[in-house]
């Protein structure tokens, strides 16, 4: 971002106009004691050059930033084209925030209009908001969103195999609704979800079941059997999504029956920059339009009959008295959102599933080349991550891989005590062949 500082002559001009003579004059409202008048405790000035090697070295003290990185568990390193980066930094979309004023915010409307339309065809559901947080407050106001639509039951049910940290959130937010989050363990040989175990705890008063897919194992869930249960149980279905980037190959889950799909799209032209900012989605069916978190930009006509947009919907509590409000999200990450839609366009449909593919041939690259040294945890399908048993302790291996400048993997046991050793590994288009060579030889 560009800095021009104010040079003396723009000082006395802005002064004059609005009438006051001097800049001491200008604070005179506070009482002297309280000003700063000795100079500020500041390093010595620098030159463009000076500070850009300045900053330069302190960059190079991250050497994990040189790492090549094996890491995902909720965030995942893509490519983002440089077009993302160029448009997204013109200064219209830099600004972005609430659109109160839709008539001269026609630009960013469209654009969340285009991200709203594409989640929507991405997960196979009718509706999209605006945006959200992230995948895991997305997932918290999907359960409120379900208490909302029935308030008479009191139970969430929440496998074990969906993100720790996801889990938690959903878990602060119900604590003051009257709703329990309860746990449902996953199947030890697939890491897939027991449906035994989740059909018998779905009673009468369970009012949503939540799902991961691909869940935290990386593993692919069916949803088709689940959804069964749903139905027959009278229960919601909230599916969940933390790699978006496979819903350009598997079944959506608006077609196995989901009524809200949820999730972060942080792999769409968002780095992971020390894990945020992340933008979330939301989507579900139109018959629940009315209960949607956040807003809706819809599109319409103006009195000239040309096409433009408009806020349809906004049951936040900034638009509205706050006992009706769907919401208290009190901004909004329209700019990452419009980082994802330029991203998605750039890409685009047939472009997105070649890049699903090529992540999940390097996954069973990598998965093949292990066959000897390490052996895949669960048995259930998977996209670009899974989970691999080492024969040494995980933690000894990450430091000894560290010192290779390799961040192997997510390790498992801290929050899965059940599954020591064993290290949770992502494959995307930005690792090379020799890469996953060298880290299959050093395992």
């Amino acid at each position: 971002m560009r800095y021009i500082p104010h040079t003396s002559q723009n000082v006395e001009e802005m002064l004059k106009t609005i009438g006051v003579s001097s800049v001491d004059k200008l604070f005179e409202n506070i009482p002297r004691k309280y000003r700063q008048t000795d100079p500020l405790d500041l390093p010595k000035t620098m030159s463009e050059i000076e500070l850009r090697s300045h900053i330069e070295k302190i960059a190079q003290r991250n050497e994990a930033a040189t790492f090549t990185s094996f890491l995902g568990a909720g965030c995942y390193h893509h490519f983002t084209p440089s077009v993302v980066n160029y448009l997204a930094s013109q200064g219209g979309f830099l600004t972005a925030y609430t659109p109160y004023q839709p008539e001269i915010s026609q630009g960013t409307l469209e654009v969340t209009f285009e991200f709203q339309t594409m989640i929507a065809r991405l997960t196979g559901m009718e509706v999209a908001n605006a945006c959200m947080y992230d995948g895991a407050t997305a997932l918290a106001e999907g359960c409120l969103m379900a208490k909302r639509l029935k308030p008479q039951k009191r139970t969430i049910l929440a496998p074990q195999n969906i993100h720790p940290e996801y889990r938690a959130v959903c878990k602060t937010y119900l604590e003051a609704q009257d709703v329990k989050l309860i746990s449902t363990p996953y199947d030890p040989k697939t890491g897939s979800v027991d449906l035994k175990a989740l059909a018998e705890k779905a009673d009468s008063d369970c009012l949503a079941i939540l799902i991961q897919t691909p869940n935290f194992f990386g593993a692919l869930e069916n949803l088709d059997p689940i959804q069964k249960i749903c139905k027959n149980k009278d229960v919601l279905f909230i599916v969940v999504v933390t790699e978006p980037l496979a819903l350009a190959l598997i079944k959506s889950p608006g077609k196995c029956g989901a009524d809200m799909v949820v999730g972060e799209a942080q792999s769409f032209g968002c780095p992971p920059s020390f894990g945020g900012p992340h933008v979330g989605f939301f989507a579900t069916r139109r018959t629940f339009v009315r209960a949607i978190p956040g807003r809706i930009v819809g599109e319409t006509t103006d009195n000239k009959g040309q096409r433009c947009y408009t806020l349809t919907l906004s049951t936040r509590e900034q638009h509205i008295r706050r006992e009706k409000a769907t919401s208290n999200i009190c901004t909004n990450e329209a700019w990452l959102a419009t980082r994802a839609a330029i991203y998605l366009a750039t890409v685009g449909e047939e472009g997105l599933k070649k890049l699903a593919k090529w992540n999940h041939t390097l996954a069973n690259e990598l998965i093949a080349r292990l066959k000897h040294k390490a052996k895949l945890r669960f048995s259930a399908p998977f996209f670009n991550e899974m989970v691999i048993e080492c024969k040494k302790p995980v933690r000894t291996l990450q430091k000894e891989l560290r010192n290779q400048k390799i961040l192997a993997g997510f390790a498992l046991e801290k929050e899965y005590p059940d599954l020591r050793n064993c290290l949770l590994i992502c494959t995307t288009e930005l690792h090379t062949q020799k890469q996953i060579q060298t880290l299959c030889e050093l395992l």
